[in-house]
């Protein structure tokens, strides 16, 4: 197994690949000063095995800038472009970035087409990739040459670290809150079902519905507050006893709580409604919003640092969730 495979590559793994010096390859590497015919193929073809990239800060002082970090967001469309907490991350990521003079730039992955991320691999310009909406799949497709400039905000691997919010022990506060204030029939809108680390909230629900006895009743979100607000009344319509709703994002517990405005029903007296985000609008509703805190930009700037300082990252990073009480539960 070559180094890059475990940890990202260094100039000194490049020089002893190639069997010549830090200094020769380094020069080969910059394309400044002399080295022979025969260093510059050996150094070349040890920067292909390793999949070595010089750190941002060393590619800009060599290339006069260019350097960019892409967050390459997976998504079934292009609308996952326009999603706030996408925003959110590139927004975050640039605090970090601009200072060291590397640009950011957002990709879209159409699900299920990992042939973008070789383009990212191929692109020189690019000194680092955060994955955003990651699958299992994702990961395998990515190029071994992406290897130690490639994070995920989601689900990772043995070669791509990974940096997410406890979106498990986050749900365990928000349904432990409803149970504690009586509910007893809690139905729950989830995320896509091809998103991995939305899997984490509904395994959560059912082992503590199962742990109290209580019904498991599911239905799939997408994250939006159209889905939300369908998602009310087809609960409504299933389950006429439900009392309480978590849906897994801000976003869609607003659509719920319009769409049970709607039928008449009343919130939190007929049906507690929670979620999981804490975005800035979920305190300023009526009812205030019950949620669960996830740290976006906390998370977008740990990933897009682990890339700009090129040091290995530790394989999984979560950030803590609590709960935020409010009056819709």
């Amino acid at each position: 197994m070559t180094a890059a495979a475990q940890r990202p590559a260094t100039l000194e793994d490049v020089a002893r690949i190639a069997g010549v010096s830090r200094s020769t390859a380094s020069r080969v590497i910059a394309g400044t000063g002399f080295a022979s015919p025969a260093a510059r193929q050996q150094v070349t073809a040890a920067v292909d095995q390793l999949g070595y990239v010089p750190n941002p800060a060393a590619r800009a002082l060599v290339r006069g800038g260019g350097v960019r970090l892409v967050v390459a967001a997976q998504g079934a469309s292009a609308a996952v472009l326009d999603d706030p907490y996408v925003h959110q991350v590139v927004g975050s990521a640039a605090r970090v970035c601009t200072p060291a003079g590397v640009g950011v730039a957002l990709h879209w992955l159409p699900l299920g087409d990992p042939r973008g991320l070789h383009q990212l691999a191929a692109d020189r310009t690019v000194c680092g990739v955060i994955l955003v909406n990651t699958t299992e799949d994702l990961l395998a497709a990515v190029p071994p040459s992406l290897r130690g400039r490639v994070v995920s905000i989601g689900v990772g691997s043995a070669t791509v670290p990974s940096f997410d919010v406890d979106n498990a022990a986050g749900s365990d506060e928000v349904l432990r809150h409803l149970y504690a204030a009586g509910r007893r029939r809690i139905a729950m809108v989830t995320g896509p079902r091809w998103l991995p680390c939305a899997q984490r909230p509904v395994q959560t629900y059912r082992r503590l519905m199962r742990q109290a006895g209580l019904p498991e009743w599911e239905i799939t979100g997408d994250f939006t507050a159209a889905r939300g607000r369908v998602a009310a009344g087809e609960a409504l319509r299933r389950w006429a006893t439900v009392d309480a709703i978590f849906a897994i994002s801000d976003d869609t517990a607003l659509g719920v709580i319009a769409g049970l405005r709607d039928a008449g029903v009343q919130v939190p007296s007929d049906v507690a409604v929670a979620g999981f985000d804490d975005i800035p609008l979920a305190g300023m509703t009526a009812p205030a919003l019950t949620t669960a805190s996830h740290p976006v930009g906390r998370i977008a700037v740990a990933a897009a640092t682990a890339l700009l300082d090129g040091r290995p990252a530790a394989r999984v990073t979560l950030f803590p969730s609590t709960l935020v009480a409010r009056s819709s539960a």
